[in-house]
């Protein structure tokens, strides 16, 4: 898969260093992932929720943060939508960012 936006994963670590390890041992797992269905994402990361408009949320060093990205699927692509604490995910809504 090709993410996009690993700057906001960089500048997050930046203000988190503890999410820094985890962030980057998701970015080269979903970058080696071939992902062609929300179910195939399922398979893989067996924590993460499929919310409509092919955004995923996935779980992040232990449920400790959280990353919305929004995939298409037939071009193999991840858009970070968003990643922060669990306590700030609470307050975004993860179907429209």
């Amino acid at each position: 898969m090709r993410i996009l936006a690993k700057r906001a994963l960089r500048e997050f670590w930046k203000r988190h260093p503890t999410a820094k390890g985890p962030l980057e041992a998701w970015h080269q797992e979903v970058a080696r992932a071939d992902w062609a269905t929300p179910s195939t994402v399922k398979l893989q990361f067996r924590s993460a929720s499929v919310l409509p408009d092919n955004r995923v949320v996935f779980n992040i060093a232990g449920n400790r943060y959280r990353l919305v990205a929004k995939i298409n699927y037939p071009y193999r692509v991840v858009y970070i939508r968003f990643i922060g604490t669990h306590a700030a995910y609470d307050s975004v809504d993860a179907t429209t960012i």
